[in-house]
């Protein structure tokens, strides 16, 4: 990607988690159990990968949830591949990779309206400052203030490519 600007690199990718982790940890000493749910396609990578690094670090047990989201929906579509009876009180995390107008984040929400929670907080490696939704993240790796034509790539797990942050 010659035409595109670094923005995070592997070890750099790394670094963010795991600060994000202990500050999910911070937030979360008392707990028994939190719930990572992750939003599919790279919010579910970032949210598995947080869940590797605090069953290496926390006394309490983290649980994996991915969410399928119709983002061009109008109205909000989703699949998990749990059932949600399993996040009742409990506190949700809820993971994606980029910040961008907040519709995603705004589905996400809306996903946990009809579920009693401790509480719902926010993860995302990118934080793009250009919201449309009234949107903010607890947890973030790097905030951008970029200008709207430009489009972030994050790219994660992919065969051949290794962990990065574009901007371009």
């Amino acid at each position: 990607m010659p035409d595109k600007l670094l923005i995070l690199n592997h070890q750099q990718i790394q670094q963010k988690l795991d600060r994000i982790a202990y500050q999910i940890l911070e937030d979360n000493l008392e707990e028994q159990e939190i719930v990572l749910a992750g939003i599919i396609p790279q919010g579910s990578v970032i949210a598995r990968r947080l869940k590797q690094i605090l069953d290496n670090i926390a006394p309490f047990k983290s649980t994996l949830l991915n969410i399928e989201i119709d983002k061009n929906s109008s109205t909000l579509q989703f699949k998990t591949d749990t059932d949600l009876s399993t996040c009742s009180n409990k506190v949700v995390i809820l993971v994606d990779d980029v910040l961008n107008s907040g519709k995603t984040l705004a589905y996400g929400f809306g996903v946990f309206i009809d579920v009693p929670l401790k509480k719902l907080r926010t993860v995302v490696l990118v934080d793009r400052n250009h919201k449309n939704f009234p949107v903010s993240t607890d947890f973030s790796g790097i905030a951008l203030s970029t200008v709207l034509k430009d489009h972030v790539y994050v790219s994660l797990d992919e065969k051949g490519k290794e962990d990065a942050v574009f901007l371009g």
